[in-house]
């Protein structure tokens, strides 16, 4: 009983030496790529666009000036903004 109760407590204190697998990290290159140096903006329809390129001041003849966000993710060129 004594053996057992001893071996208990030397397994309590010493316990199993398990060392954890190192986990690593997965990388996304088209997302990161992707994302490099843009912003992220509210446009006029109220969705978020990612794009690259500067805002901008357009005409309208219309209805005058119009803020754009220029080279936006996907096939759009330019988003008109929400102010």
């Amino acid at each position: 009983m004594k053996v057992l109760a001893s071996f208990l407590m030397w397994v309590a204190i010493i316990g199993p030496q398990f060392t954890p697998q190192l986990r690593t990290p997965v990388i996304h290159s088209k997302t990161q790529e992707a994302r490099k140096g843009g912003q992220w903006y509210l446009a006029e329809n109220g969705h978020a666009v990612y794009c690259y390129g500067p805002v901008m001041m357009v005409t309208q003849p219309n209805i005058g000036f119009l803020r754009v966000a220029t080279f936006c993710q996907g096939e759009r060129p330019m988003v008109p903004l929400k102010d």
